[in-house]
């Protein structure tokens, strides 16, 4: 039994780490622990990712980070932050990486807490771009049930307004502006500023 042991592990530490990646691809499951109240579905956070990935470290003899950095540029209108998710091993790395806005006009949040939400969401979508996550919401989450009501009948959604920050939320969380405009009125501003921050 342990000499089987060890050719298992030999064949595992003979794997390019782009085959490593691979079966890590295919292995990959992380629960979707948080909830979104807008948009009605669960996701799975950067943290749920990180912590379903621990077992692969050493089963497949890898290691897993992640680095950010400001992107720098005279035309950005506000700050931008680059997560770069890795995998590598002894003798190659691969990454993916992620770049988010940082909502400086965020309410009820400080600073430190603005920066550190588009941090989350940066480490969250590097990795998954790393891991090919389909982190699509759950199917009710868009589905009018024919129960849409008209176009007439739809409340207006202004910015500054907790509707409008859940709907922001709803956003940076892969959600569809679509999704938003079959329950809201909206102006092209408002429009626009939640496709701003809509990341792939």
């Amino acid at each position: 039994m342990k000499k089987q042991l060890n050719i298992i592990k030999l064949n595992k530490m003979e794997l390019t780490l782009n085959q490593k990646l691979s079966l890590i691809q295919k292995e990959f499951k992380a629960n979707k622990s948080k909830f979104n109240s807008f948009g009605k579905y669960n996701f799975r956070s950067a943290e749920d990712i990180l912590e379903a990935l621990k077992p692969f470290n050493e089963k497949y003899q890898v290691n897993f980070t992640i680095t950010e950095s400001i992107v720098e540029s005279q035309f950005l209108q506000f700050p931008m932050l680059r997560s770069v998710a890795a995998i590598s091993d002894d003798l190659d790395i691969l990454t993916a990486s992620a770049i988010v806005g940082v909502d400086l006009e965020q309410k009820g949040m400080q600073m430190p807490q603005k920066f550190g939400s588009a941090s989350s969401y940066g480490k969250k979508y590097a990795l998954g771009n790393l891991l090919l996550i389909d982190d699509t919401q759950d199917p009710d989450a868009s589905n009018k049930h024919d129960k849409t009501p008209a176009k007439e009948e739809l409340k207006w959604l202004n910015k500054n307004t907790p509707e409008f920050n859940k709907a922001l939320e709803y956003v940076k969380n892969g959600g569809l502006v679509s999704a938003i405009e079959a329950k809201y009125k909206m102006t092209k501003e408002v429009k626009d500023e939640l496709q701003m921050f809509k990341l792939k």
